[in-house]
């Protein structure tokens, strides 16, 4: 029976390969290279659910805007906030619980009415190394403390919004029939589009459903897709 939640989605991919490559991460300006196992992101998804969950008090239903580019931690978020049953929005104007954002969007962010989750998108997910404005939470200084599990007080269900009010697997099935290419089982898929934009979405969920893996590339250099794309064994996705 197919997955109807994202937890028994990942689930399954745990119980079917969890040592197999599923997110994968390139900054051409600064040479980071990243790789996370299937066991690896749900352990950084476990963590940042219980952050979400047991340290900033959301709950099942409510609204956290993902304000992160292409980065081997946004996937991780978008699965955590799945985890806990929350909905991802794109548009804080929209009343958001919670908004998690990159280093460039802090100040912006800090001057709103949210509480506020900051990344310095730093290797290995680092604390920034500058002070932050009052009330807004260092990611990296924090998610190491959380613990490896994660348990829900109110686990998601399969009829909770997951997505600009579309069902997550919904989403899932027409990403997987998305793109020219075939979503063959162990399809890997190479892009620079975040998974919180339209196609991104279908960029990162559609292998998840088809038991493949994204490769994310942020400042990508222009003459470098075909070379990356043989070596990661992954189709262009744009």
């Amino acid at each position: 029976m197919p997955a109807t939640t994202f937890p028994a989605l990942l689930d399954g991919l745990l119980r079917a390969d969890g040592a197999r490559p599923l997110v994968t991460f390139y900054d051409d300006a600064t040479g980071e290279r990243v790789e996370l196992s299937v066991v690896t992101y749900a352990n950084w998804v476990a963590k940042t659910a219980g952050l979400v969950q047991d340290e900033l008090g959301l709950e099942r239903g409510d609204r956290v805007r993902v304000d992160l580019p292409a980065h081997w931690l946004t996937p991780v978020w978008l699965g955590a906030a799945w985890t806990v049953g929350l909905e991802v929005i794109t548009d804080v104007e929209e009343g958001a619980d919670l908004v998690v954002c990159g280093p460039d969007e802090v100040e912006r962010y800090a001057a709103g009415d949210a509480p506020v989750v900051a990344l310095s998108l730093l290797p290995m997910g680092a604390r920034f190394r500058e002070p932050l404005p009052d009330g807004v939470v260092d990611y990296g200084a924090v998610v190491w403390g959380q613990p490896d599990s994660f348990l829900p007080l109110d686990p998601p269900a399969p009829d909770d919004v997951a997505w600009r009010g579309d069902q997550l697997l919904t989403q899932a099935d027409v990403a997987v029939g998305a793109g020219a290419e075939s979503w063959e089982p162990g399809t890997r898929l190479l892009t620079d589009l975040s998974p919180v934009s339209d196609a991104g979405l279908a960029g990162f969920i559609g292998p998840l459903v088809a038991q493949g893996g994204t490769v994310w590339v942020a400042n990508p250099d222009p003459e470098g897709w075909d070379h990356r794309a043989s070596v990661e064994r992954a189709h262009r996705f744009v």
